[in-house]
């Protein structure tokens, strides 16, 4: 059983049990509902939302936040004596998905 859900604008496939990384969220509250699900698959049973599906809900966990990958980049302009170095590391919420309910 498993589910495309929207969560700040980025679509994640979730099931029950499974810890995910998703952009950081700005509520405070540890326990959250997701209720804009895409599509929900349950062995045959298959439904897909237009856009969304109005009788299915996951609940989830917000269990921290964690730090992504260092991405580095590199700014240069020839024969300018110019170089400049870039990083950044993206902030995560790690979220628990701990029910998934279908009417």
């Amino acid at each position: 059983m498993y589910a495309i859900v929207e969560i700040a604008g980025k679509q994640y496939k979730v099931e029950k049990d499974a810890v995910v990384n998703v952009d950081r969220l700005k509520k405070t509250d540890s326990n959250i509902t997701l209720d804009k699900v895409l599509l929900y698959s349950n062995d045959s049973d298959v439904r897909v939302g237009t856009p969304y599906l109005t009788n299915v809900q996951i609940k989830a966990e917000v269990l921290g936040e964690i730090k992504g990958n260092k991405v580095s980049g590199v700014k240069f302009k020839k024969r300018k004596n110019y170089t400049r170095t870039i990083g950044h590391r993206a902030i995560y919420s790690q979220i628990k998905i701990s029910d998934v309910t279908a009417n």
